[in-house]
């Protein structure tokens, strides 16, 4: 069968499709992307807020006008908190987060699945992490790895709480086996993933789990690039950073700020204040050169006064921060949030987010021309065309987004190459290849748009 994967959200969600279509391709159906017909149609959705769920309804609507005659499965957290909504939109079934990894299974024992080989077990030989035979060959260079699921923090304005459940962690054996597995294929970079990552290990009684299974990894396997994805900032103590030591794990934290207002953060029942918070990134920025610190923050919270707002973005602005993911309080049934007094309007919020938008700009280009000059590991993922040649992107270890031009015939994905960086680019930085990679005469390209700069890339290239 013809099987179109997708997701929309965390990362978590991410590795959770990536998973399953390691299952569906080693069971020999084929894996087709955007604008290709598919027989059967899986989505994870979310729900973290309206505008998700929103987004969510509209895949689902499309998924069933590109083919009216194919099979429709939808899971994930928004499934899980409204699946009737959902079959009332098309979906010929909806797998609740509880029942995620048997997917294939229940879509089988539907009637939904067909004409190929038994779906593998997560734990059957025949099931390899990588897409099965299509592996990088998919474009994908960085695999996305599900070590935990659940929360128990209790987040006054969070619903994924109720739709993922109590946490729970993979056995570390396995999470090391699958790391095994992807280097086998050829990944260069693997991102732990789960929803609260930094309890990883604790309902199975290790106080400091995710630091053993990090130190697992590393001892364990050649993995050339380990990434850690979403930590709260309490779950890290200073002697954490040392894990950084091996150089293989990336310098890029992303710790969930949410606020900057200490009584917006009590509001919302973050067990950080601003001294707390403050104090974690001066010790890990001490400990971690090159250091990337991202974070989230939530504008127009309930009660979310100007002073408070005021007291937020100054102190987002002291963080100095690599980059912001910015989010209007979506107001969320079931949440202590939702019934709190002070709502914010609309258009305060909206207000809110724009200043905080126009301050994440300045900070990313601050974070990034502190780079320009220097020289550092890329690991180039997909490109595109781009006038005569194409312009590659790829990744730092400290999650700084290069891009580069060369001819067609060049093909860099899924290399980690030592790259100048040689100026700012919108939303990125220029890099600039080490000369065994650039065909004699090949001069750096430009990226700026234009029909003389094209000329000239075809001239000093030898095109004319």
């Amino acid at each position: 069968m013809r099987i179109r994967l997708d997701s929309i959200g965390c990362r978590l969600n991410i590795s959770e499709v990536e998973e399953l279509a390691r299952r569906f391709a080693a069971a020999g159906h084929r894996l087709v992307g955007p604008g290709d017909l598919a027989d059967l149609y899986v989505f994870n959705t979310c729900a973290v807020t309206q505008a998700a769920e929103r987004k969510s309804r509209q895949i689902i609507r499309q998924m069933r006008r590109a083919n009216p005659k194919a099979a429709v499965v939808v899971t994930g957290c928004y499934a899980q908190l409204s699946a009737q909504q959902l079959r009332d939109l098309g979906a010929d079934l909806v797998v609740s987060n509880e029942d995620k990894e048997r997917l294939p299974e229940l879509a089988t024992a539907a009637g939904l699945i067909h004409d190929g080989d038994p779906i593998p077990a997560l734990d059957d030989p025949a099931y390899l992490p990588g897409f099965g035979s299509a592996g990088l060959e998919a474009g994908h260079t960085r695999a996305f790895i599900k070590v935990q699921d659940g929360c128990d923090n209790r987040c006054t304005f969070c619903i994924v709480t109720i739709a993922r459940g109590a946490g729970r962690s993979r056995a570390l054996a396995d999470v090391v086996t699958e790391v095994k597995r992807l280097v086998d294929l050829g990944y260069q970079e693997a991102v732990l993933s789960g929803v609260h990552l930094g309890s990883y290990g604790h309902d199975l009684g290790e106080a400091q789990g995710l630091q053993t299974l990090v130190r697992a990894i590393l001892t364990e396997t050649d993995l050339p690039r380990l990434r850690l994805s979403s930590l709260e900032p309490w779950d890290l103590e200073a002697g954490f950073f040392k894990l950084w030591q091996d150089k293989r794990l990336l310098p890029h934290l992303h710790l969930p700020l949410q606020s900057g207002c200490d009584a917006t953060l009590r509001r919302m029942a973050r067990r950080t204040s601003q001294a707390e918070f403050s104090r974690l990134v001066e010790v890990a920025r001490a400990t971690i050169p090159d250091l990337a610190i991202t974070t989230d923050v939530i504008v127009g919270f309930p009660g979310e006064t100007e002073a408070e707002f005021a007291a937020s973005i100054a102190f987002v602005e002291r963080m100095a921060f690599a980059k912001l993911h910015i989010f209007r309080y979506s107001r969320r049934a079931g949440t202590t949030a939702a019934k709190m007094r002070g709502q914010v309007p609309g258009q305060v919020q909206t207000e809110r987010s724009r200043q905080m938008h126009e301050l994440n700009s300045r900070l990313e280009d601050d974070f990034r021309r502190r780079f320009v000059g220097r020289t550092m590991p890329v690991l180039w993922e997909s490109s595109e065309p781009y006038g005569f040649g194409r312009q590659w992107s790829g990744l730092t270890g400290n999650y700084l987004r290069v891009v580069t031009q060369t001819p067609t015939g060049l093909d860099l994905r899924n290399l980690v190459i030592e790259t100048d960086l040689i100026d700012t680019a919108p939303a990125s930085l220029l890099g600039r290849l080490p000369e065994s990679f650039q065909p004699a005469g090949l001069t750096l390209p430009l990226l700026e748009v234009g029909a003389e700069k094209a000329e000239a890339f075809r001239y000093n290239n030898g095109m004319a």
